[in-house]
Parts: C-alpha cells; structure tokens; sequence
C-alpha cells in the first residue's frame, strides 16, 4: 500500500486512463491485461502486486460488463448458476497454487493456443448471430469450462475471456453477442475469487487498483454498450485481433521473436 500511496497523482491518472481503454476493449473481445499489466509493471509494482492488483481493477471492469449485459436480457442466471459456482472454485484453487510455484511454463504454451482461438474465430460457421445446438450439459459445461478456465484464470490468465468465449459458442451452442455476455459473467467470478485470495496473501496495492478500476469501470460500460448495438460485427474481428496481439507479445517475451 506504501508504494501506492507515494505515486504521483499524474502517473496515477494515466493509470486511470490505462483501466478504461483496457475496460473498453476487455469487455467486447477480451486482452485487457495486455494493456494493465505492462503499465502497472512500468509503475513500479513488483510482478505479484501486478498480476493481483491488477485482479482488483479488471473486477470491477468485467463486473460493470456483467450488469450491463444482465439489464439488458443478455444474461441466463438459472442456465449457469453451476458454471459460476465451480469457477470461483477453480479461480480460488489457482490463485492459491500461484502463489506458491512458478507459473512460466504456461506460457510457452498459450500463444500458439491464442492463434488457433484466433483462427477458430475467423473461420468457424459456429460464430455468428444465432444460437447452434449444445454440445455439453449444463453441469458438464461447469465442470469442464467454469472449473478449468476458472483454475486457469487464478493461476495465469492472459486469454481467459478467449478461453470462456470459446466454450460458449463450441460447447454451449451461444451466439457471439451472447457468449461474450456469459463470457463477462464468468470472468467477473473468477476475478473476484482470484481477488479475494490475493488479498488475503497480502499482495494488492489498493491505491492503484482502486484508481485504475474507476476507469475500467467506465471504459467496460462503453464497450458493452457497443457490443449490444453492434453484434458479431464488432466481436468477431476484435476477438481475432486481441488473441492474435495477445500471442504476438507472449511469443516476443519469452521466445525473442520479434526482437
């Protein structure tokens, strides 16, 4: 908290700033954190004050998304109550595990999954308007995509929204407009129970959470609001884009690629 607290206010507004594009642009296609956490590094936080601060802003970014979808129909509570609850299961155990091993090797994996969810996205008839036939149950779904992407987010997280809108559309049938919906839902979960636990290991610098999450707040209503107007217009190419941006960085960071 410290360290927060001696920031200067010009750095904190343009964290500020950093919250709400990364709001905007989280809550149409996913990525944000591309955004937040190389600034919150650049700040000065150390990388477990970044990863679990950042929790605290993008919680309140995917959780203005949800109760925007939510008031406008977007939402089905009863269909994914299961989902929810094992997420914030999942997102707890992560979180936990993180904190006590290195998590590196996931990412020399994750790009090359980013592009096939890019590719996925660009190509599939799936991914449209209309709602396709189910593929999984409701509880099945919870227990593969809310458990595992949940785990995934508390113990990683770069490309969860990828990861949860996926399973929306292959294995829930959803539109995208939809998915993207439910997708906010279950990232709000798992920020939240990812959050919680940070927290209690005492890694959160307040001051800069709180000032970037007012932002993302903002920036996240925005891009919702977009995402109801426009559709699988505006989806679809963004989530093609952040998941291929998202795979570039990770591929120059650990691999040199682009150096």
């Amino acid at each position: 908290m410290k360290l927060g607290m001696e920031m200067d206010l010009l750095t904190l507004l343009l964290l500020a700033g950093c919250g709400l594009g990364a709001g905007f642009i989280d809550s149409i296609a996913g990525g944000g954190g591309l955004i937040t956490l190389p600034a919150l590094l650049a700040a000065g936080l150390s990388p477990t004050q970044a990863l679990a601060t950042n929790k605290l802003q993008s919680s309140f970014g995917s959780f203005s998304a949800t109760w925007y979808f939510a008031r406008h129909g977007y939402i089905e509570f009863s269909t994914i109550k299961w989902a929810v609850a094992l997420t914030f299961i999942g997102s707890a155990f992560g979180t936990l595990l993180v904190q006590q091993i290195d998590a590196s090797a996931l990412a020399q994996i994750l790009p090359f999954l980013l592009m096939g969810f890019a590719f996925y996205f660009l190509f599939s008839p799936r991914v449209g308007d209309q709602d396709s036939q189910r593929r999984l149950g409701h509880l099945a779904f919870a227990a593969t995509i809310g458990l595992g992407v949940g785990f995934y987010d508390g113990f990683f997280g770069p490309g969860t929204g990828s990861f949860f809108a996926v399973g929306f559309v292959a294995l829930a049938g959803f539109n995208l407009a939809k998915a993207t919906a439910h997708s906010k839902l279950l990232n709000f979960t798992s920020n939240l129970a990812s959050l919680i636990f940070f927290a209690l290991g005492g890694k959160m610098v307040w001051t800069v959470g709180l000032t970037m999450a007012v932002g993302q707040f903002i920036g996240a209503r925005l891009g919702s609001r977009l995402v109801v107007k426009r559709g699988v217009g505006l989806i679809r190419p963004l989530l093609v884009i952040m998941s291929l941006a998202m795979s570039l960085k990770l591929l120059n960071q650990h691999y040199g690629w682009l150096s």
